[in-house]
């Protein structure tokens, strides 16, 4: 029923009880898990993912927080494996001005070549916004990729609207659960609803519920649930738009099937 567009299920996190993180995500009606990289050393752990998983989905980039430690040879690892494996998207890349110590000209420079690698292959990209949207934008008008999603949205209604624009979803999560997150509730209330996708960030950025314990995929139709009430829709009419807000903006995800 439902979709998780950006979890992390190869984190250190999930180590110890990953079969039942899954298991319970699938019993929860969470049918389907996009998994994006971080790093190229993380690729293999994400195709594991897959592999393992039914309703498991890959993503391969490298992470704005990952560019102190990436090498140039990372991007050419990069384009190789999206070569082979054919990914429903480029990611996670994106640009971060929130972290302290980030060099801005090698975020960009990783990021840059990401997007061509994924414009080569008509591929959409997974976008790590935090504190940088304008920069974002700036750049996904230079380089123009076939869309995807600005993961964990926290931007202005304009900025929004620019990337529905560009053919973008914006992914909705955790956080609009927090008491204290009244513009991000406003935006998740009164934005096209076709322009929102959902997603869960675990085992990072929890749900109020859940406090700061570990973020899970199966938290997601609770997170959903209070997307619900916001806008006034049932359960069923939000995970039909949404899975077809997905099937547009990763349209290799409408190939695989649900988990059985």
């Amino acid at each position: 029923m439902w979709i998780d567009t950006h979890c992390h299920l190869d984190a250190a996190e999930f180590a110890a009880d990953r079969d039942g993180v899954v298991a319970a995500a699938h019993t929860a009606g969470v049918d389907t898990l996009v998994v994006p990289a971080v790093e190229v050393a993380s690729f293999p752990a994400v195709r594991a993912c897959v592999e393992r998983y039914p309703g498991c989905v890959a993503a391969y980039g490298i992470h704005p927080m990952y560019t102190p430690r990436a090498a140039d040879d990372d991007l050419q690892v990069l384009r190789e494996w999206v070569e082979r494996e054919r990914p429903v998207a480029v990611g996670e890349i994106g640009l971060d001005h929130f972290v302290p110590g980030l060099d801005p000209e090698r975020q960009r420079h990783f990021f840059v070549a990401q997007l061509k690698i994924a414009r080569e292959f008509d591929l959409p990209v997974l976008l790590h916004v935090r504190r940088v949207v304008e920069d974002i934008l700036r750049e996904l008008r230079r380089y123009r990729v076939c869309g995807g999603i600005a993961h964990a949205f926290n931007g202005s209604r304009q900025q929004a609207e620019m990337f529905i624009e560009l053919g973008f979803a914006l992914g909705f999560g955790g956080a609009m659960t927090w008491s204290r997150a009244t513009r991000l509730r406003e935006l998740a209330a009164t934005l096209p609803l076709e322009a929102i996708v959902l997603e869960t960030d675990a085992p990072d950025i929890p749900p109020e519920f859940v406090g700061r314990g570990r973020n899970e995929p199966a938290f997601l139709p609770r997170i959903a649930q209070f997307l619900c009430e916001l806008r006034a829709i049932s359960a069923d009419a939000l995970a039909r738009t949404t899975r077809q807000s997905v099937a547009r903006v990763l349209p290799g995800i409408g190939m695989l099937p649900p988990l059985p």
